[in-house]
């Protein structure tokens, strides 16, 4: 029997996002959608407004006796540049923020102790700005936003922006990717 966990990250677009974390082993579901702000049941354009307070986000599921929590938050931060707030890469407002919307106080408890310890290693080369807020209603993103980089692989966005990134996800962590991804 799987030990089925949840986690909920927002760090730039969710196209990215998304990809990076449907290649790790003991990942057994990821959808993009949305969390973080007031108006119920948010649309993509609505949240690229950014005026909504609704960040980019993917809500995962994994097999925690595969992959720990705290591994698959190592990756969020080395996947992303927690140190820009409210902007990614050329994407910027708060619907792009670093976030960690955690589930349990264990959850938060685990992302507060990685922030001190990155902060502490001097990792980044600025304060770390991503938020740990407690997870809330999260709604899922329009159909045409789910597997995005596994259904448009040869669309430019993904050729430029996402392969790169997943190149260098693979230097550092291809151990614990899919073989499929490779």
């Amino acid at each position: 029997m799987m030990n089925i966990q949840k986690a909920t990250f927002g760090n730039g677009c969710f196209w990215c996002t998304e990809a990076i974390f449907q290649s790790i082993k003991g990942v057994l579901k990821v959808q993009s959608g949305y969390m973080g702000g007031c108006k119920p049941s948010p649309t993509y354009m609505e949240v690229c407004n950014g005026d909504t307070g609704y960040a980019e986000m993917i809500k995962l599921e994994y097999d925690a006796d595969v992959i720990g929590y705290t591994e698959l938050l190592l990756m969020f931060f080395k996947t992303h540049n927690p140190t820009t707030l409210n902007r990614q890469g050329s994407d910027a407002g708060t619907q792009y923020r670093s976030v960690i919307f955690y589930n349990t106080d264990e959850q938060k408890q685990h992302a507060e102790a990685m922030i001190k310890k990155l902060t502490a290693e001097q990792v980044f080369d600025k304060p770390i700005t991503t938020q740990v807020s407690p997870a809330g209603e999260f709604y899922v993103a329009e159909t045409h936003h789910q597997n995005y980089y596994l259904a448009n692989k040869m669309k430019p966005y993904c050729m430029f922006v996402i392969q790169p990134k997943m190149y260098k996800f693979a230097k550092e962590f291809g151990e614990k990717m899919k073989p499929e991804y490779f």
